[in-house]
């Protein structure tokens, strides 16, 4: 949705040191985000009484990510960078909530109680080659990009048709399996436009663009960890 807004519409390409700094600003603050998001979790998941106050508090929960996901990236022309960073780490700090809580449950009830570590680690691996590649291919990634961001809006409606009304864990699985593939290549193409300063000549600024590809690093991580979390702990399957 912001092809208009490409380096090549706009006769502007940033210059490698320009590109490194883009870059580096951008996975400074998505693993600072992340780093939150853990220690938020972790703290939830220590106590079971919290666990069970953020379980049943879900939706509120839901919707006010969803929201202040939402409004950071569709607002971040409009508001001062400083305050969208702060409203980023207010995001990952309630994204850590719902972590919390699926780390305590397939950490406690899965059949594979190394399950968490596993989803972590592949995760990583998964969004670090795919970040490296965003970085170093010349391929445009664009018309993929837009192919990918649709599909992951489907994959959302899907899961939420799934869990309220089919309750298949077959078909959990497979969009699991999906979400994997399509969040790690959207990984690729956001680090592709950070990187060709798409964000930068959107937003105007070298630090709301670093936010705002920070933002989005940060969701498809979360989401990639998340969906292999449901692979490797079993999922719907129980």
């Amino acid at each position: 949705m912001y092809n208009d807004y490409s380096p090549e519409r706009l006769g502007v390409r940033p210059t490698a040191q320009l590109a490194n700094r883009l870059l580096t600003d951008a996975f400074i603050w998505m693993f600072l985000a992340v780093l939150l998001s853990g220690l938020v979790a972790w703290l939830v998941q220590t106590n079971e009484d919290l666990v069970l106050n953020v379980a049943n508090l879900r939706m509120p929960l839901f919707i006010a990510q969803l929201g202040l996901g939402l409004g950071i990236q569709w607002g971040i022309r409009r508001i001062n960078a400083g305050v969208a960073l702060a409203l980023f780490f207010v995001y990952a700090a309630l994204m850590g909530l719902t972590v919390g809580v699926w780390v305590w449950y397939y950490g406690t009830y899965s059949g594979n109680p190394m399950s968490v570590v596993e989803a972590f680690v592949s995760a990583s691996a998964a969004f670090g080659g795919a970040a490296i590649y965003g970085i170093v291919t010349r391929r445009s990634l664009a018309s993929a990009g837009s192919i990918l961001f649709m599909g992951a809006w489907g994959l959302f409606v899907a899961f939420l048709i799934n869990g309220f009304l089919l309750h298949s864990s077959t078909l959990d699985l497979v969009l699991s399996v999906v979400g994997v593939l399509i969040f790690t290549a959207l990984a690729a193409w956001t680090t592709q436009r950070i990187s060709r300063g798409d964000f930068a000549a959107m937003t105007g600024s070298r630090e709301k663009a670093s936010v705002l590809g920070a933002i989005l690093l940060y969701i498809e991580f979360i989401n990639i960890f998340l969906m292999l979390l449901r692979i490797f702990g079993g999922g719907g399957r129980r």
